[in-house]
């Protein structure tokens, strides 16, 4: 019944001379259950021994090395400094200028920094995964393996919209890591992360999985897993484990205060990862759908007014002009429920399910319009390289009041439109103050145009109010705002 170690362990235990057999029966016994349940308590926790040990020789330490010019300008001039052409030759403080300072002591000399990361090998013949911040920028790459063996490596390619980098070193029969899928992942699952953090190589940290399909603000494009198994500088583009040894993400982001681990980090899904990876080593770039929109969260008031039982998908704030979206059909005020057949819950779910639909596909995308739903087929196009956008602030002088709401605007007069940068066609109302009220708590900002409240275009101060005054007290009405050149909608709730 017990293994030799809890037997000896009981047959140590003094044997209390006062109780009788009986007692001593009972006493033995509670020691026992005692000894039992920590020993099942204790198997009930993952070893992680051997899943280090096995895939260790496929995690390396990434150095890289930057060549930095620093700001032109030369030095400061702080009072009290003598400048550096009159320090006497030999002088310590102009010995170390002249380190760093050209022969005619204005330009700064360049001189190389080195950054440490993380990454794992995928093939034998030496392709090699890491994130894209940890090279971006790097005159030399140096790879460093498990068995101390040192190589330098060749940049394939890297995607800053996924943070993802391929690399690529000279070897035969290199040790490889198992890739598996997060898409079965259940939170609460152990993994574990092997990685250099700070540049203590080779170092484990293990957790569990918090959430999945994360969005963050800058990464778009990518659901990522979140954990809170311990992430520093230094463990970025390494593997992320599941027990059964295979990667299922790559860790890239940590949320901090303090510039280290709080608690909270992010891996980029293995299956985007490889996916990026193969479009590097084949094509050497990474082809990405685009639908062509901005969107933003449903919110339960916005829900409400565009007669949502509840807030979900992803609010169309603007269509952006010849895209495939506005080929399509779709409008400002559409919500996207469903892409491809599947669900969207949120808006941060709907980028990465455009960008890992093959370019050319036409899809059927689900809106709620009207209240009611309309399906529309769109044919995805390539994702362009960047897009332009105006920016600009609203000038000073209200005309228009509207003290209820909290709010003052002005007609979009020519010398507004120059001074916001906007197009002749763009019709609606400048904001010009915002004193609180309810237009405080929806965020509207002096500079906003206002150019639609609930479905109707708004092309001056009159047509404003007749909208606002349709609204019946208590009820939200989602106001279509052009900020900086983009578009969103807030839901304005009347008093």
């Amino acid at each position: 019944m017990f293994n030799p170690a809890m037997k000896r362990m009981i047959d140590m235990m003094p044997k209390p001379k006062t109780l009788h057999a009986p007692g001593q029966m009972l006493l033995s016994l509670a020691l026992t259950c005692l000894l039992i349940g920590g020993a099942a308590q204790a198997q009930s926790l993952p070893d992680f021994t051997g899943l280090v040990e096995a895939n260790s020789p496929a995690v390396v330490n990434i150095s890289t090395t930057q060549e930095v010019t620093p700001r032109q300008g030369g030095m400061p001039n702080v009072p009290g400094m003598p400048n550096i052409p009159d320090l006497p030759e030999g002088h310590p403080f102009r010995d170390f200028m002249d380190r760093f300072m050209d022969e005619d002591g204005n330009r700064p000399r360049q001189f190389d920094t080195r950054s440490l990361g993380s990454g794992f090998i995928i093939s034998e013949d030496g392709y090699i995964l890491t994130n894209h911040h940890v090279v971006d920028g790097a005159s030399e790459i140096v790879v460093r393996l498990n068995d101390r063996r040192q190589m330098t490596a060749e940049l394939i390619g890297a995607d800053d919209r996924t943070d993802l980098a391929l690399l690529k070193v000279d070897g035969e029969d290199l040790p490889t890591v198992e890739t598996g899928s997060s898409s079965g992942l259940q939170v609460g699952e152990w993994v574990l992360a092997i990685g250099s953090p700070f540049g203590f190589e080779y170092s484990v940290t293990a957790g569990i999985i918090s959430a999945k399909g994360r969005s963050l603000p800058t990464e778009n494009y990518v659901p990522f897993l979140q954990t809170d198994v311990a992430i520093n500088p230094g463990n970025s583009g390494g593997p992320l484990f599941n027990l059964n040894g295979e990667v299922i993400g790559v860790n890239s982001h940590i949320y901090s205060r303090s510039g280290g681990f709080q608690g909270i980090s992010f891996a980029i899904p293995i299956e985007l990862a490889m996916d990026v990876a193969d479009q590097l080593r084949n094509e050497g770039s990474v082809s990405r759908a685009w639908l062509g929109v901005v969107i933003q969260d449903v919110t339960r008031d916005l829900a409400e007014s565009f007669g949502m039982d509840r807030p979900e998908g992803a609010l169309v704030a603007q269509v952006m002009p010849e895209s495939p979206a506005a080929k399509a059909g779709f409008e400002s005020g559409d919500v996207i429920v469903e892409f491809n057949g599947r669900e969207v819950p949120r808006s941060g779910a709907l980028p990465p399910m455009v960008g890992r639909t093959p370019v050319g596909d036409t899809v059927p995308v689900v809106v709620v319009r009207g209240g009611e739903l309309a399906t529309l087929d769109v044919t995805l196009e390539q994702l362009p390289d960047s897009a332009s956008r105006g920016s600009g602030r609203g000038p000073a002088g209200p005309s228009g009041n509207f003290e209820a709401l909290g709010f003052m605007v002005e007609p979009l007069d020519g010398e507004a439109r120059e001074a916001l940068g906007l197009d002749a066609d763009v019709t609606g109302v400048v904001v010009t103050g915002v004193s609180g009220g309810p237009a405080a708590e929806v965020g509207l900002s002096p500079g906003d145009v206002i150019t639609r409240v609930n479905r109707e275009s708004i092309d001056g101060i009159r047509a404003l109010r007749n909208a606002l005054a349709d609204v019946p007290a208590g009820r939200s009405v989602p106001l279509l705002v052009l900020r900086d050149g983009s578009q969103r909608f807030l839901a304005l709730r009347m008093p």
